[in-house]
């Protein structure tokens, strides 16, 4: 984390319709029809995109789910998010191919619960969370507009509201800190795939609403029309897995919190819940939010670390950024103490057992509303009460 209290920080958002966020679609999805057969499905999905092509790859374990559903399940992924273009679209055109297969028995004996032995952990690894009151939803500002501004798009080139603009588009925010606090915008950049009928002038237009409307007022008072970049590069017509090839899991500091905290390296899509990269990702946000909620304190930053068949965290890490060495305690020891943070507990904590992951896919895993069929979960703040002095 920066030490500096006077500095400046971006961060980055990609939208639904970037290669890499179709993969991550496509990999949820798959998980998602795994776990609405069987809750208790393996998945781990790899989604590869490119021109007129997408190749399924990874291991399962559960129900029999016939490779021509989870096909046409790939095309209804790809309409909706927008695409039906010459060189990628959701029609016969684009070829799909799954090369999904059985689950090692090596990684089901490590990570299965038999006898005394509870369910390890899927995998080694660190997974970090992180919250701080920069927003109402307790995300660092630069991640979060970042977000905003791609999903306002995305809404209203679905509704027929936004014309001419295609659905491979990428933002970026650049906040001024002062005594480190977020205090105003000093750039934003959109760049945005669109129909070869307009210019660069009509893009830009068309594009600065969505800037103006995703960011409190506050924090563009001095905002300099010069530090409003739109597509730098020129023209941006051809997009999209036709231009760039896509991968599950590539774009995990979007998928968390834009930088602003660390990362442990392990993505989320493609893999059910009871893989930590993905679970004990969520737990540690979900921790780290409740304790900025309680308002013990204005950031926090959570670790937890394990091995693979292991089920208790190998170690728990507490960062609070106030050098207050009596709360940190205090705050490690209630985690102890109220929180089960085996695979077992967090999938049963934060319900995760459930088809909510292809939501998760775009706009960030975390800063999202709690919703009634159980996604996102992990952004509740249902245990204010437990880390209040």
């Amino acid at each position: 984390m920066n030490n500096l209290k006077n500095f400046l920080f971006t961060s980055e958002s990609v939208s639904e319709g970037h290669p890499d966020k179709v993969s991550d679609r496509i990999s949820d999805m798959v998980v998602d029809t795994y776990l609405s057969a069987d809750p208790y499905s393996r998945v781990a999905c790899e989604t590869l995109t490119t021109t007129n092509k997408v190749v399924l790859a990874g291991e399962v374990r559960g129900p029999n789910i016939d490779k021509d559903e989870l096909i046409l399940k790939v095309r209804d992924c790809i309409k909706d998010i927008g695409y039906d273009q010459e060189g990628f679209t959701w029609k016969d055109a684009t070829r799909i191919e799954s090369h999904l297969h059985l689950q090692s028995a090596d990684i089901a004996m490590g990570v299965d619960s038999s006898g005394n032995k509870d369910e390890g952990a899927g995998d080694q690894g660190i997974m970090f969370g992180y919250a701080c009151d920069e927003t109402d939803v307790l995300m660092p500002a630069p991640i979060h507009y970042s977000h905003q501004i791609l999903k306002k798009m995305a809404q209203d080139r679905k509704s027929g509201k936004l014309k001419d603009i295609e659905p491979d588009s990428k933002s970026q925010v650049t906040f001024e800190y002062v005594d480190g606090k977020p205090v105003k915008v000093k750039s934003v950049v959109i760049s945005s795939q669109h129909s070869k009928d307009i210019n660069q002038k009509n893009v830009r237009e068309l594009l600065r609403p969505y800037m103006l409307n995703s960011i409190p007022k506050e924090f563009m008072e001095d905002f300099k029309d010069e530090n409003f970049y739109v597509n730098p590069t020129g023209n941006f017509v051809i997009g999209g897995p036709d231009g760039d090839c896509g991968l599950t899991g590539r774009k995990i500091i979007v998928d968390t919190y834009g930088g602003a905290a660390p990362h442990g390296g392990g993505a989320f899509s493609g893999k059910d819940p009871t893989k930590v990269d993905r679970s004990a990702a969520y737990a540690a946000r979900y921790l780290a939010k409740n304790i900025v909620a309680s308002k013990i304190t204005d950031k926090c930053l959570i670790q937890l670390a394990y091995a693979i068949g292991v089920s208790k965290p190998l170690s728990i890490y507490v960062n609070l950024f106030d050098k207050d060495v009596e709360k940190n305690k205090f705050i490690s020891d209630k985690i102890n103490e109220n929180f089960d943070l085996s695979p077992r507990g967090i999938r049963e904590m934060l319900e995760l057992n459930k088809p909510i992951y292809e939501k998760t896919a775009a706009y960030g895993h975390f800063g999202r509303a709690p919703e009634k069929d159980g996604a996102f979960s992990w952004e509740k703040t249902d245990k204010i009460s437990v880390f209040s002095k």
